[in-house]
């Protein structure tokens, strides 16, 4: 299939700026007595309060602190790769907001911050591992979920070949009409639009909503099978035709059966990436993201950025974490590399 056509045009600085939930990952090593004295259930992630976090927080000791968030973590995958990320989410003027700006600074990932919140502090996901390598999660989204149209910086948008949207901020209507204006400062400056669906609950809290941004605002489409079902509310097979009527490119995430990978009306199924075993699969989708988007915005062939999407997620599932452990850009193969 011929490479794809992206237009960069003037003023772009980042191959993708990713919009998200600006969260810090409070990551620290407890027994099991305590997900039992904290009433914590194991291996779960659970949404909680300011004061519920604030407590485990203080019940912890010695963590480590870094940025996260989905659209964080692919943004950090394509740096890792050897792309250039920016990322705009919404934090407070506090401790962990700081922490935020510097690990993202740290990681090389521009950070472009909406104004900051006076009525809640950062997000966190206080994530507790035990001895046998469980992570349970409780997360507060504080800050991070009240982004709003006047966070949207056009001049950031517009700095990015590709903008990409994640779902899990789709929960507010101002978010959801955040996304529209960052799509529509994208769209006049002549960037792509992509989005990952990030979770089957929400697609099914906004079924609607969702399919109104793919079919007026969305170029490339990322999900997994289930979610794509979600969508449509038919058949993976049926699911993935309609995909191809209202959207120009698109990702299907399948586990173990790889991906399938959409170019108008061009299909290509990809194998996946052979791994001796999967520990936790948490951020392979992001992962998938930074690696599909690596080779879009070089105008590889929509195969290839596949490929590159399978060879990221295959590092990330080989250990605990949502990101890489080891430099992606020295995984690609020779006849990847740009």
């Amino acid at each position: 299939m011929p490479p794809i056509d992206i237009t960069r045009g003037d003023g772009v600085r980042y191959d993708v700026v990713a919009i998200g939930n600006a969260l810090v990952d409070v990551i620290a090593a407890v027994p099991d007595e305590f997900l039992v004295n904290e009433d914590v259930v194991k291996g779960s992630m659970t949404l909680v309060d300011a004061e519920r976090s604030a407590h485990l927080y203080s019940r912890i000791s010695n963590p480590t602190q870094t940025s996260g968030g989905s659209a964080s973590n692919t943004a950090y995958g394509l740096a890792s790769l050897g792309g250039r990320a920016g990322f705009i989410g919404k934090i407070a003027d506090d401790e962990l907001g700081r922490v935020f700006g510097a690990d993202m600074d740290k990681v090389g990932v521009g950070f472009h911050p909406g104004a900051t919140s006076a009525t809640e502090p950062t997000g966190r996901c206080i994530i507790a591992v035990t001895p046998d390598g469980q992570r349970s999660m409780s997360t507060f989204l504080g800050a991070a979920s009240l982004l709003e149209p006047a966070d949207i910086s056009r001049e950031a948008v517009q700095s990015g070949a590709v903008l990409f949207l994640e779902g899990y901020l789709f929960d507010r209507d101002e978010a959801k009409a955040a996304f529209k204006v960052a799509s529509k400062y994208a769209h006049e400056a002549g960037r792509k639009v992509s989005l990952t669906l990030s979770d089957s609950f929400c697609v099914d809290r906004h079924r609607e909503d969702f399919l109104d941004l793919i079919l007026n605002d969305i170029d490339v489409l990322f999900c997994n099978e289930f979610e794509l079902q979600s969508l449509y509310q038919t058949s993976y097979e049926e699911a993935l035709e309609q995909l191809r009527n209202d959207c120009e490119f698109g990702a299907v995430t399948r586990d173990k059966r790889g991906s399938v990978v959409i170019n108008g009306h061009d299909l290509v199924h990809i194998e996946p990436e052979p791994v001796d075993w999967v520990v936790d699969a948490t951020g392979a989708g992001d992962q998938y993201a930074a690696g599909f988007l690596y080779g879009f915005t070089r105008g590889m062939a929509i195969e290839h950025c596949g490929r590159l999407g399978s060879m990221s997620a295959s590092e990330v599932i080989t250990h605990v974490g949502p990101r890489p452990l080891v430099q992606l850009s020295t995984l690609i193969p020779e006849h990847l590399r740009s």
